[in-house]
């Protein structure tokens, strides 16, 4: 049953960073991973995941974000109401749309909402141009929707 469960879920990887730091014998570099995976039925999560080369970072990443799963309350194909959301830096604005409309949102929003299983919705980031803040702006907002 938990195999079957890991192999519906589909994995995106949102953003590598390479990040330097400066220490006495000269630069101790390293890698972050945002990584969503999503099974396109309501469930979503969003992980980062550090480590010394990429795919130990992405792996990590992974089960970061299996272990943070929500479950996305949905009207048909759309998200229930609109939603305004200010997490750290992001001002995040998510509306309902009518079915058909597709995803009219930027970024790592789309990316978050189709791995969702939401397939029509609008909105806006404001203020944040961070893609690791508005992930996990995104996945507050999913947690705070109410059933219709």
């Amino acid at each position: 049953m938990e195999n079957n469960k890991e192999q519906t879920l589909e994995e995106k990887v949102l953003l590598i960073r390479r990040v330097s730091k400066k220490t006495t014998g000269g630069n101790y570099v390293s890698f972050s991973a945002l990584v969503v995976v999503g099974d396109r039925k309501g469930k979503v999560g969003v992980g980062l995941g550090r480590g010394l080369e990429v795919p130990p970072a992405i792996q990590k990443a992974i089960n970061k974000a299996k272990k943070s799963l929500i479950t996305v309350s949905m009207n048909k194909t759309t998200i229930p109401h609109v939603i305004k959301l200010k997490y750290k830096s992001a001002l995040l604005l998510l509306k309902p749309a009518p079915e058909g409309t597709g995803l009219k949102v930027g970024s790592v929003v789309r990316i978050i909402l189709d791995l969702a299983g939401v397939s029509d919705a609008s909105g806006k980031i404001i203020g944040s141009r961070n893609k690791i803040a508005n992930a996990y702006a995104v996945v507050e907002a999913l947690k705070k929707l109410k059933k219709r």
